[in-house]
């Protein structure tokens, strides 16, 4: 183990999804204590991402990018390795919520826009990732799934099956490469607070509902996952392969 584990300078880290909530939280994170970052998102916001990460005096790059379209990814990574020489981490967060219903009220087309974007992306991320640090001597992936990854509610079928997906995904990945020296986990969030998640917050039913189940009582705030990927990506974690890092205030602990 480095002599401070915790210290990213030198290290290239690539988030996806970073133009907003966790992923902009976790990029800024990875920014602070060193990393150059490189942020992927569909969302332009991503350059307010970088601006803030330079106005700290960090080092930082936004790719628009598709995670649905492999070309894109594989620019996302090729654009990473160019400009900063490598990539040694990566958090896999783009992702997007379904409309609510029932599952036989759903739409086919909507099923398959949260499938793509949220199972499928963190396919291609991980694909074009592990290539490249296949051929340059490992490196740490965390995928960010949920605690509908684990567990199930109703009227969100389309995203608890994409985020059961992407654990068993993670950890298919993990038993594959962790003799190679990439390291694969998966992040369960519990409900954060961000602006995608903005209409459930806005629902008084769904935040009342999901408060009562709280134990800690309030819902999460993006930097509160922020520090388990640095985490995950540290020589601290050195020993963690193909698991799922629940944070969640305790929702799925009764």
């Amino acid at each position: 183990m480095s002599e401070n584990p915790f210290n990213f300078a030198g290290k290239v880290a690539l988030v996806t999804g970073g133009g907003r909530g966790i992923g902009r939280a976790t990029a800024l994170l990875f920014a602070r204590y060193g990393a150059k970052v490189v942020i992927g998102d569909i969302d332009p916001a991503g350059v307010a991402t970088v601006d803030m990460i330079k106005q700290e005096r960090g080092e930082a790059l936004f790719v628009q990018t598709d995670v649905r379209e492999a070309s894109d990814v594989k620019n996302l990574v090729a654009a990473a390795v160019k400009t900063y020489g490598g990539l040694h981490c990566a958090f896999n967060n783009a992702g997007v919520l379904p409309t609510g219903g029932l599952l036989a009220d759903v739409e086919e087309a909507a099923f398959d826009q949260v499938v793509a974007v949220d199972l499928k992306g963190a396919f291609l991320s991980m694909k074009y990732e592990i290539e490249y640090m296949l051929g340059a001597g490992g490196g740490a992936i965390v995928n960010n799934a949920s605690i509908a990854g684990m567990i199930a509610d109703p009227g969100i079928s389309a995203y608890v099956a994409a985020k059961h997906g992407v654990i068993g995904l993670s950890k298919a990945a993990a038993l594959e490469y962790a003799s190679q020296g990439i390291r694969i986990n998966a992040l369960a969030p519990g409900l954060v607070e961000t602006a995608m998640t903005k209409p459930w917050f806005d629902d008084p039913n769904i935040r009342s509902a999901f408060l009562a189940n709280s134990p800690i009582g309030r819902v999460a705030q993006p930097e509160e996952m922020a520090g388990m990927v640095l985490f995950l990506c540290s020589d601290f974690a050195s020993f963690a392969v193909g698991q799922t890092f629940v944070i969640d205030g305790g929702y799925t602990a009764h």
